[in-house]
Formats: structure tokens, C-alpha cells, sequence
């Protein structure tokens, strides 16, 4: 069954977190009617690969083409409508950045397999129930018509300041009117009745002066009560979402949200400094004693420009931490000379900003923090932020070809490269740049999430497992010195990023009855999880109780095992994988003969093995102990045929099978099944 008809026998409930992912960027009706082409397709290494990724687009249009195609001539109206529509999104949108469309798609489709691993949960996940708390819901809702209200204070207090200007334009008018006329007709009633109407004009002037100082105070001020509260906890948050995000949870969304309200408050941040000025243009033209113009007006100053330094400087984020295009699925490690990408976003959206803002990437660039190796960047490492690479407009910039490289020692060797590299090092990509505008100059600097570097992909997954304790355990975006001493993990939190793991990567979470067998494994005995806490050497240095491996090693390879063999089966359900020999005993006891079920070797890394019900016992037990309960694993040779010609290759057109793979063979299987694989079309008579 595709992973679309699995999402649409879902509840209303979890069809409606679907909905929510899909937009006009990736349109439903396109997902519908290329599901098993689309799901069929590897979008995550497009998202890393431009080629790839143009290869996909246009592949994915001629899909489109062909649907249009087939219902015009069904004469399918509205469809054909939203097709050539589609088609027309996906030609101009996409057409200049085509790893956009297959990081849309690529989500999309992970998102589709958190949920249904959540469907098949009996209850939401600490971490999942945290990040979808109603009360964040609603201080979002709340942020975002707090700005609003905020821009609309600003533009009225433009009229107001406009309506001062005309009314001191009066004012000077009739003085200088006044002042030119002679002596004695200054004495005149009339004039003194004029002198009269002057005073009255200048104390509505003062009023006025001090009303609109007033209504910019109260505007600064409701701007700083939201970026020190709701704004900053907002930001925070989605950071925390972004951290949980990259090591397989929910997908963190909210960053055009951000962006909107950062822009709208940098925007009536510099309507304000407009009216600030205007006010000393009028200062210069008019002042008395008592006018509260050059009193309030330099506070006020220093107050605007210092939020917009806080708001220009928090503005500066990640949108998309460091990552291998040949690991798309294990972020934050990295590998040297090995190119990786990274995305930074300016969440203030100014046109006046684009092209004009050049950003610099650096590692380690606080080198006391880290340890005693050192690290450089090769490739591009300063580009310019645009508003034309990002499908949605965003101010952002991508850094595409930057490879880590290790400095030598001066000693003249390199320091732990090689396998004993150590993987609990942290490392951090920092990023810096300065923003001129308006006569305001702000330096701005932003770093990614820890980082692991690694010299050979074997010591890939003990780094990502470093990846997902530092992030489960904290949400401090820098402190490279975690592992000196890592705190303890709640269990039922490591369990959900465990099951996200098998989700994410192959495309089906654990449920309940799987996560207890995890449990039992790291615990030693059946315990109630909730609030049990877990070592960091418990998880990843201990190995488990007579074996030679950690639990980790021994999840990575069952996740390695599943990617490479047995993906569709996983995918299906068919493969019940974690449960203990005791448990599979009781399951297979009184079935028919035939019955079988498949776990994976608690013994051997990357096994699998196979149980049934035979004929002549109850329950089979396989040996689980030693090299012999296990099949080796072999290459079959299959011959590809090259020609049109459908008639079947000769046995002597095939590679022979070796003495010791036919001594396999026959060690584990009867006479009679290895003399049915050898009934083949291959055989002569």
C-alpha cells in the first residue's frame, strides 16, 4: 500500500495536521494523482543536489503534462484548470531553484510519515504534546495581532505629525505676516486680536507637540513589551522546534510568521524614526520655552535605535542548519572535505536590503570554546543575501559548496583524524555580516546548532547519535562543552526521538509494544518509563549486557538493515522487528504450521531473524546464540539482459555458484527447496 492511501485511511483528526502542510508551494490535487511516482522518487537527496533536483522537476512536469493529458479528454473542467496551473507554478516558480520544490516535497513526505507513526501511537509523545501546546498557539495568535495594532499606531501617528506640520506651517505664516507689518500697526486692535489668536495657536502647537511625543513613546514602548516577551519566546520557540525538527520530529513550521512580524516592527521602527526626525526638522523652525521637543526627543532617539539593533540582530537566524547532500537525513554532521549546505534567513524583509548584505561563514571561530583541533572552510564561504533564490521572496542566502577542513598540528600532523576521531567533539559554523541602513551600521553574527566533524563515514553513527542527545537533552544553541558532562535523558522522551528515527529514515515509527521491547533493552527489565532517566553511556559507550556492541550501534544497524533489504516490508507492517524470544514464543504457540514472524537478532548486528511453526514441533527455536543461527550474507549474480529478446539466458550465460555458497545452501535449506530454485526456466531437459 502507497504511503498516500495509508495517510488518506487516516482519522479526521490527523487528516487535518495533513492539510496544513499542503499549499499552493505543493498542491494536494499533485500528491493525489502522482502518489506512487512521486513517493517513488528521492526527493531528500535532490534537496541537496541542483541537478538532481532540475532532473526531478522536469521530470515531474512531463508527470504533470501526461495528467493533463488524460483529462482533457475526460473533459474534467475544473481539473484541468488547476493543472495547467500547477504546471505553471512549477515552470516559472521553480524554474530558477529547483532544490526548493524537492525540500517542499521532501517534507512533505516526512511529515506524512511522523503522522502516521503518530496515528499508530496510543498516545502523543512528551515532546510532540510540548511543541503543539494550545498556549503557544495562542501567543502566536496573539504576537501576530499585537503587530498588527502596533503598524497601525505608527501610520496614525503619521497623520498626527502631519497634522502638526500644517498647523505650524499656519502658525509661521501668520507670525512672519504679523512681524512684517509696521510699527504702528502693530498696535493696532486688530493685530493685538491677532497676537491673541497666536498664543492660543502655539498652546494647541505645545498640546500637540506633546500629544504626538506621547503616542511615539506609547508605540516604542508597546514594541519593546513584545520583542522582550511574546516575540523573543516566539523565536525561541521555533528555534526549539528547529532542533527537534532536525532530529526527525515534527516538521518546524512558523518561519514566514516570524518573518512577517519582524518586518512589520522593523518597518514602524524606522516610520517612528521618520517621525522623530521630522519633529527636529519642526524644532528648527519653531521652539519656546517649555517645548518638550528637545527634551523627549533624543530619549526617544536612543530608544528606537536600540531596538532596532535587538530586532535587526535577532533577525539573523539558520533557516536550514549544515548538512551533507549525501546524508540528508543526519544534519549537523559533517565530514571533512566533504561539501555540505547551509541556509541563513534575514527575517526583516526590506527591499532596500537586497543584494546589499554580504555574509561571511567561519568555523570555530571561538576557538577557546572547542577542543584542541582545528578546523578551516574551503569553497564559497562569503556570498550575498537576495530575495530571488527563495521561492517564497525571503532575504536569504545558501551556502552551497563549503567543505571543513582540518588544520595540521604544529607539530606538523593532524590532530585526531582518522578513526580515532573523537565524536562527542562539538564544533560550530558562525556566521557574520553588517547591515547598513538609514545612517544606522549593525553588525551581525548567528551560528548554526553544534556540529560533529567526522573523517570516515564509519564513525557516522555515533556522531548522529551525539547529534540527537545534544538536542533531545538541551535547547541552548551553543554550548559546545555538553559533552564534558551530559546530562541524563528521560526515557519516554529518548523513545519517541527513537521512534522518530524509524520514521523518518524508513518511513514507519515504532508503536507501543516496540518501544516497551526498546525499553526492556536499555533498562534490563520491564519498567514504567515515564520518568525514568537514561545516561548518555547507557545509551551510546556501555555495551550491552554480554555483547560487544551499545544499544545504539545495535538500533543504527537495524535501521541500515531495513534501508538496504527490507524497506517495503517495514513499510507495510509486515515486519513485527522488535520483540523479545520469550514474546515470540507466545505468539507463535498453537498457530498452524507455516506461521512465521520476523525480528531482528538481539545477537548478531543487522540480522534478522526468521521464526515458524513447523510441521513436526510446536515452535522452532533457532539457535540465537552464534554464527550458526544466521544465514551469511551473499551476492546473488543476476544476469541483465541487454537485448530486446525475451528468450532466456543459458545456464553457461550465468555465473556459477561457488562450492561454499552451495555448502550454505544446503545447510540451511532441505534437499527439496534447493531442488525447486533449481526448477528454473534456466533448466535444460
Amino acid at each position: 500500500m502507497s504511503q498516500w492511501s495509508q495517510v488518506q485511511q487516516l482519522e479526521i483528526k490527523f487528516l487535518e495536521q495533513v492539510d496544513q502542510f499542503y499549499d499552493d508551494n505543493f498542491p494536494m490535487e499533485i500528491r493525489h494523482l502522482l502518489a506512487q511516482w512521486i513517493e517513488s522518487q528521492d526527493w531528500e537527496a535532490a534537496a541537496n543536489n541542483e541537478a538532481m533536483a532540475m532532473i526531478l522537476l522536469q521530470n515531474l512536469v512531463i508527470q504533470v503534462d501526461e495528467q493533463l493529458d488524460r483529462v482533457s479528454q475526460e473533459k474534467n473542467l475544473l481539473l484541468i484548470h488547476n493543472l495547467k496551473r500547477v504546471r505553471k507554478l512549477l515552470q516559472g516558480k521553480y524554474h530558477g531553484n529547483p532544490m526548493h520544490i524537492a525540500v517542499i516535497i521532501s517534507n512533505c513526505l516526512r511529515e506524512e510519515r511522523r503522522i502516521l507513526a503518530a496515528a499508530s501511537m496510543p498516545v502523543q509523545g512528551p515532546l510532540e504534546k510540548s511543541l503543539q501546546n494550545s498556549v503557544v498557539s495562542e501567543r502566536q495568535r496573539n504576537v501576530e495581532h499585537k503587530v498588527s495594532a502596533i503598524k497601525n499606531s505608527a501610520q496614525m501617528t503619521d497623520q498626527d505629525v502631519k497634522y502638526l506640520e500644517d498647523l505650524q506651517e499656519e502658525f509661521d505664516f501668520r507670525y512672519k505676516t504679523i512681524q512684517s507689518l509696521e510699527q504702528n500697526d502693530k498696535n493696532s486692535a486688530l493685530i493685538k486680536q491677532e497676537m491673541l489668536a497666536l498664543q492660543a495657536m502655539l498652546n494647541t502647537l505645545d498640546y500637540k507637540r506633546k500629544e504626538v511625543l506621547s503616542k511615539i513613546g506609547r508605540v516604542i514602548h508597546e514594541i519593546d513589551m513584545l520583542m522582550s516577551n511574546m516575540l523573543t519566546e516566539e523565536l525561541l520557540d521555533w528555534k526549539r522546534r528547529q532542533q527537534i525538527a532536525c532530529i526527525g520530529g515534527p516538521l518546524h513550521g512558523g518561519l514566514d510568521q516570524l518573518q512577517n512580524c519582524f518586518t512589520l516592527l522593523a518597518e514602524s521602527l524606522f516610520q517612528v524614526r521618520r517621525q522623530l526626525e521630522k519633529l527636529d526638522e519642526l524644532l528648527t523652525r519653531l521652539t519656546y520655552d517649555g517645548d518638550p521637543i528637545p527634551v523627549q526627543r533624543p530619549q526617544l532617539l536612543e530608544k528606537v535605535n536600540f531596538l532596532l539593533y535587538n530586532l535587526f540582530r535577532n533577525s539573523f537566524v539558520v533557516e536550514r542548519q549544515p548538512c551533507m547532500p549525501t546524508h540528508p537525513q543526519r544534519p549537523m554532521v559533517l565530514k571533512t572535505l566533504i561539501q555540505f549546505t547551509v541556509k541563513l534567513r534575514l527575517l526583516i524583509k526590506l527591499p532596500e536590503l537586497n543584494y546589499q548584505i554580504r555574509v561571511k561563514a567561519t568555523i570555530d571561530k571561538n576557538v577557546s570554546t572547542v577542543s584542541n583541533r582545528r578546523f578551516v572552510l574551503c569553497g564559497t564561504h562569503v556570498k550575498a543575501m537576495n530575495m530571488d533564490e527563495s521561492a517564497n521572496g525571503s532575504l536569504s542566502v545558501e551556502f552551497r559548496h563549503l567543505q571543513p577542513k582540518e588544520m595540521k598540528t604544529s607539530a606538523g600532523s593532524k590532530g585526531n583524524e582518522g578513526p580515532h576521531m573523537v565524536t562527542e567533539e562539538l564544533h560550530s559554523i558562525s556566521f557574520e555580516t553588517q547591515v547598513c541602513l538609514y545612517g544606522l551600521t549593525i553588525n551581525l553574527e548567528t551560528s548554526s546548532l553544534p556540529v560533529v566533524m567526522i573523517s570516515n563515514v564509519s564513525q557516522l553513527p555515533n556522531a548522529w547519535a551525539s547529534i540527537i542527545w545534544y538536542n533531545l537533552s538541551t535547547n541552548d544553541p551553543q554550548n559546545l562543552s555538553f559533552f564534558n558532562n551530559p546530562p541524563a535523558a528521560t526515557l519516554s522522551q529518548l523513545l519517541e526521538v527513537l521512534s522518530w528515527q524509524f520514521s523518518s529514515y524508513v518511513g514507519r515509527g515504532l508503536n507501543s509494544e516496540q518501544l516497551n521491547m526498546l525499553a526492556e533493552k536499555l533498562m534490563g527489565q520491564q519498567v514504567s518509563y515515564n520518568d525514568y532517566q537514561l545516561s548518555w553511556a547507557k545509551f551510546c559507550k556501555e555495551h550491552l549486557p554480554g555483547k560487544s556492541f551499545t544499544f545504539w550501534v545495535w538500533l543504527e544497524a537495524i535501521l541500515d538493515l531495513i534501508k538496504k533489504h527490507i524497506l517495503p516490508l517495514w513499510i507495510d507492517g509486515y515486519v513485527m522487528g522488535f520483540v523479545s524470544k520469550e514474546k515470540e514464543r507466545i505468539l507463535l504457540k498453537d498457530k498452524t504450521p507455516g506461521t512465521f514472524l520476523l525480528r531482528f537478532s538481539e545477537s548478531n548486528l543487522g540480522g534478522i531473524t526468521f521464526t515458524w511453526v513447523d510441521q513436526l514441533e510446536n515452535v522452532s527455536k533457532p539457535s540465537d546464540g552464534g554464527v550458526k543461527g544466521y544465514v551469511p550474507s551473499v551476492f546473488i549474480p543476476v544476469s541483465k539482459i541487454l537485448n530486446d529478446s525475451t528468450e532466456p539466458h543459458s545456464p553457461s550465460d550465468l555465473l556459477p555458484m561457488s562450492p561454499s555458497v552451495y555448502a550454505v545452501l544446503r545447510e540451511h535449506l532441505s534437499p527439496t527447496a534447493i531442488e525447486t530454485a533449481l526448477s528454473s526456466p534456466y533448466s535444460t531437459d
